[in-house]
């Protein structure tokens, strides 16, 4: 629940999950943005609840802030519209808020990746529990490879979030990057007692059981979190179902288990609520790719043509409204079929 708290007399500050001050008159707004931190937290297919937020309140930065992440790949001149918002209400926000949106406006705006992630472990000096923006900051380092920031930034948090949920599977997921695989595997059951279902802690489990070649335990592991993943983003759901069709793969099981994961799970997730196409592609192109590597290229030839008609659809593929210009779409495609599918003279 949200608090309130009339810090100056003149504005009315009401409190997140987190327990942060955040400058707005709306419960409704609080309870929009707390549904969108669980949705990224939990790889949630809802992360546009963040809307509903700005919809109560126009002038919440905190909320304008988060909207503009979360539509800048998608509907960019939305996203651009919602961090102009937030900048034309800084002089009223909190200290967390401005400190968020220094952050978030970093990385929107494709600023220095040592200043984006020096102004994520500012924040997280002063406001520790606030685990989206460590999701945020652990994102950023797994894409330009600093897995030591990566740890760097959970382990500073983490005495401030004893037994709270989702901690563990960024903490686990962090020392498996950095090879400790025991304690990762120590940090992501830690992580699933507190929370069964939380599909990140899931994950970094089935990363140590497929590096130490327990392909068995990890079937049956994954097994038991099945229906968990139906809530998730096409990211996590596609993903976690191709780390359970790989187990199958490596560990020998019937080829005909493979085959079914991506057709029912993966590439039908294609006609799921919230899809993002583009995910789908990612995970069924990665799964059809090891199983080529393992030498059964033959089998999947129709599936890979069937997926190669898919990436090569333009529109689908590459636009997206508000998105990159066709002709920019044009071209990736054709890079994309000289690449891989155009056969050699």
């Amino acid at each position: 629940m949200a608090g309130s708290i009339d810090c100056d007399h003149q504005h009315e500050y009401k409190l997140d999950r987190w327990g942060y001050p955040i400058n707005t008159k709306s419960d409704a707004c609080i309870l929009h943005i707390n549904a969108y931190c669980e949705q990224v937290l939990s790889y949630g297919a809802k992360r546009d609840v963040i809307t509903r937020a700005t919809q109560e309140d126009g002038d919440c930065v905190l909320a304008n802030t988060l909207a503009a992440l979360t539509l800048l790949d998608k509907r960019p001149s939305d996203a651009a519209s919602h961090l102009h918002a937030a900048e034309r209400k800084l002089e009223v926000a909190t200290v967390y808020e401005k400190m968020v949106f220094n952050a978030v406006s970093s990385l929107i705006n494709g600023g220095d990746e040592e200043t984006t992630i020096d102004l994520h472990f500012k924040l997280l000096t002063d406001f520790p529990k606030d685990l989206v923006s460590l999701k945020r900051a652990q994102v950023l380092c797994f894409y330009i490879g600093r897995p030591d920031l990566s740890l760097q930034l959970v382990e500073q948090v983490l005495p401030a979030n004893q037994g709270e949920n989702y901690i563990y599977g960024m903490l686990s997921f962090s020392l498996l990057e950095a090879g400790r695989m025991g304690d990762a595997e120590l940090a992501s059951r830690k992580g699933l007692r507190i929370k069964s279902d939380d599909p990140w802690s899931q994950h970094a489990l089935c990363h140590v059981f497929q590096h130490e070649c327990r392909f068995k335990e990890a079937v049956q592991f994954m097994k038991t979190c099945l229906d968990s993943w139906n809530a998730c983003c096409s990211f996590m759901y596609t993903h976690n179902w191709w780390h359970l069709a790989l187990c199958y793969l490596e560990g020998h099981a019937h080829f005909s288990k493979v085959l079914h994961i991506y057709d029912s799970h993966i590439l039908a997730s294609l006609q799921r609520e919230n899809v993002d196409p583009s995910q789908v592609y990612l995970n069924a192109l990665g799964l059809l790719l090891n199983i080529h590597v393992h030498g059964h290229s033959g089998i999947i030839d129709d599936r890979m043509r069937d997926l190669a008609d898919h990436l090569l659809d333009q529109e689908k593929a590459y636009s997206t409204e508000g998105g990159e210009p066709l002709e920019i779409a044009r071209e990736k495609a054709k890079a994309l079929e000289e690449t891989y599918f155009t056969e050699e003279e």
